[in-house]
């Protein structure tokens, strides 16, 4: 499983951009992907996971601000990241969890990152205020 994220870069407090991260060699029908965040701390946060039904979910910090979705035919993840602040700042990395672990179609409960098996290369987003 080979995943390719792009679409990072740097631009002012309150602008958008939507990463993206190709996904290619991933067989199964059931997955969890999610997109995860490496800033200044060094410490990896969940930000967004989608699983095979289409059910979301979002870290606190980003909720109404941040659309995590699947391109069709369901190769590809999108992060689409709005009314962005200058805690955004990170590495932002797609990953998706072990055709095993995702086998039911669903992402585990509290997932994490210990239950993602396969990671993009970061793509950098830089936010100043």
């Amino acid at each position: 499983v080979r995943m390719v994220a792009s679409g990072g870069g740097s631009l002012q407090a309150g602008g958008s951009l939507r990463l993206s991260c190709d996904v290619s060699g991933y067989v199964a029908s059931g997955y969890c992907l999610a997109w995860f965040r490496q800033g200044a701390s060094k410490e990896l946060e969940k930000v967004a996971t989608v699983d095979s039904y289409g059910m979301t979910t979002y870290a606190d910090s980003v909720k109404g601000r941040f659309i995590i979705s699947e391109g069709n035919p369901k190769k590809s993840l999108y992060l689409q990241m709005n009314r962005l602040k200058p805690e955004d700042t990170g590495t932002y990395y797609c990953a998706a969890a072990s055709e095993w672990t995702a086998a039911a179609g669903r992402c585990p409960e509290n997932v994490g990152e210990g239950d993602m098996q396969y990671w993009g290369k970061g793509t950098p987003v830089t936010i100043s205020s």
